[in-house]
């Protein structure tokens, strides 16, 4: 897999529709050929203490940003045929599906790799711990901004690249 977009989401609350900001890093013959990163006006449209203390977001953050019909119309065909990877991807793919369901959007059937599992499946016990900072850090990433979706996912396309693309 040389062809692919690294993808994440940070949410305002509980809630997996609540995405506020989206992070993509495309990825083809395994070279990053484009980034981008959006904010996004959560639904619903509150934050957390939780997620405040983890990501930093609050709501005068996003409370002029677009929602994610307009965001993920930008998104979707910058991504379209490819895979997507995400570190614990079943967090993020639960947030795409919880999102377009809460705006009645079709789900296309995106196919989903985990680099949390394959790091798993080839470090195994020679990391402490298989958090994306800790893998990124062992696949030669320095994350300096971990939590911002931007970061998060140009780290996720840097590991995808070193664990899971044939040619490396």
């Amino acid at each position: 897999m040389t062809d692919f977009a690294a993808i994440d989401f940070e949410t305002a609350n509980e809630c997996r529709s609540s995405v506020c900001s989206a992070g993509v890093v495309i990825v083809r013959n395994g070279q990053v050929v484009d980034r981008l990163y959006r904010l996004i006006r959560p639904e619903p449209n509150y934050y957390s203490w939780f997620t405040t203390s983890v990501h930093g977001m609050t709501y005068d953050d996003t409370m002029d940003a677009d929602d994610f019909p307009s965001i993920w119309a930008e998104v979707a065909p910058k991504i379209a045929g490819l895979p997507l990877v995400a570190h614990n991807s079943p967090f993020d793919e639960g947030c795409l599906r919880a999102v377009h369901k809460v705006y009645g959007m079709d789900y296309p059937d995106y196919v989903f790799y985990c680099t949390c599992r394959a790091s798993r499946k080839v470090f195994g016990k020679n990391l402490p711990n298989h958090r994306l900072h800790t893998v990124a850090a062992h696949c030669g990433y320095n994350l300096t901004n971990h939590h911002h979706a931007l970061a998060d996912a140009e780290a996720c396309a840097w590991i995808a690249r070193e664990i899971l693309c044939e040619n490396r």
